[in-house]
């Protein structure tokens, strides 16, 4: 499970057909903001706590279980089951994917990245609430699979631990996933690439 990225730089994300964004962001970790792209706002991105606060939550401690969402599980977890069902889809565009590799017998940071430097569109969903004053709050996860079997990704994580991905989206499919209009047109995505 991805608890750890660097989100795509400013200078990547003007390369594609949104303006830049208009707010600071770094290294993320889960509670840190960072850039998204929703099906409700298609044309912005938006700052997003990185792990999903449902609208039910009163307390931001949830995001530390919310930063990843198993797509196996989406419509049955009380956190998700609201975004998935009313397909509040999302991009978090990401230039580096952290996971811990145990086979030295130690966990060892890699860094996962494309290899024409890129940024991954990783499939998202979010939730948005406003505030008192009536200013949004958005939240995001990043969707999950499983990743036996996968050449790469199921090297990550501690031994005998299931093996997860989060579902990377091919770029020409970015467009397809914001507008997929069902369940079912939404889990075509969730494959291993």
């Amino acid at each position: 499970m991805c608890a750890n990225y660097r989100p795509a730089s400013r200078e990547a994300l003007a390369a594609l057909p949104l303006p830049p964004p208009e707010f600071g962001y770094g290294e993320a970790y889960p509670g840190s903001v960072v850039p998204v792209v929703t099906n409700f706002a298609p044309r912005q991105w938006v700052p997003a706590v990185f792990g999903l606060v449902p609208a039910w939550a009163h307390d931001l401690k949830i995001i530390r279980s919310t930063y990843n969402a198993r797509s196996e599980t989406l419509g049955e977890k009380p956190s998700f089951r609201h975004a998935w069902q009313r397909g509040q889809l999302c991009i978090i565009p990401a230039e580096v994917l952290f996971e811990p590799c145990y086979e030295t017998g130690k966990a060892v940071r890699w860094a996962i990245l494309r290899a024409d430097g890129k940024p991954m569109g990783i499939a998202g969903l979010w939730e948005r609430k406003e505030d008192e004053a009536g200013e949004p709050h958005w939240s995001m996860t990043l969707l999950t699979i499983n990743a036996d079997g996968h050449p790469l990704m199921q090297r990550f994580h501690k031994p005998g631990d299931e093996k997860r991905s989060v579902v990377i989206l091919p770029d020409d499919a970015w467009g397809d996933w914001l507008r997929a209009k069902s369940e079912s047109a939404a889990r075509t995505f969730f494959r291993k690439r």
